[in-house]
């Protein structure tokens, strides 16, 4: 579809390489098709080798939550859906009935989430803010308890596990 729909901006795998002797155009996009045990495997072990993938529904949602699990899970990803006339931007994770009212969850995926909304509406400027603000947060080890985990299994001194609340508390301070 890629090929056939913008074949003046993207280059094929098999073009590049039986074209174009794997000299790739400028101002081109590289679609690389894979099927689904490759690509999971691919985002994990060479993650630097893809910044768009476009998925069919199932496939998205397991390979988000992979490739999220590699910078500190479910908590940090966010998710937007962009369309022509429509953009919808939202938590990539589910619910979590079982904490209802704890002030427990990391809020790090809706707050990422409006971060891509406010670049999305033209806002840069807020955006920054709260990128440095949730990077010295976690810099700083005021996290929920799920990066807490993490960072402590990895020898992290100085992580103090914070609420949900707590955490976005700490981003404020920190923009």
């Amino acid at each position: 579809m890629a090929a056939e729909e913008f074949g003046d901006v993207t280059v094929t795998e098999k073009k590049l390489w039986e074209e174009l002797d794997g000299k790739m155009p400028a101002g081109r996009v590289l679609v690389k098709d894979r099927i689904a045990d490759s690509i999971f495997q691919q985002i994990q072990t060479r993650p630097g080798e893809y910044s768009v993938l476009a998925l069919p529904n199932l496939n998205g949602d397991y390979l988000s939550d992979a490739a999220i699990a590699l910078v500190g899970g479910l908590g940090l990803g966010p998710g937007a859906n962009i369309g022509d006339e429509v953009a919808m931007f939202e938590a990539t994770h589910g619910t979590a009935p079982k904490y209802t009212g704890l002030n427990k969850v990391n809020p790090g995926s809706l707050i990422l989430s409006a971060e891509m909304m406010l670049r999305h509406i033209g806002w840069p400027e807020a955006a920054e803010l709260i990128m440095r603000g949730m990077a010295k947060a976690i810099k700083d080890g005021q996290v929920t308890y799920d990066l807490a985990r993490l960072m402590k299994a990895e020898g992290r001194k100085g992580v103090t596990e914070v609420s949900c609340s707590g955490f976005g508390q700490a981003i404020i301070e920190r923009m």
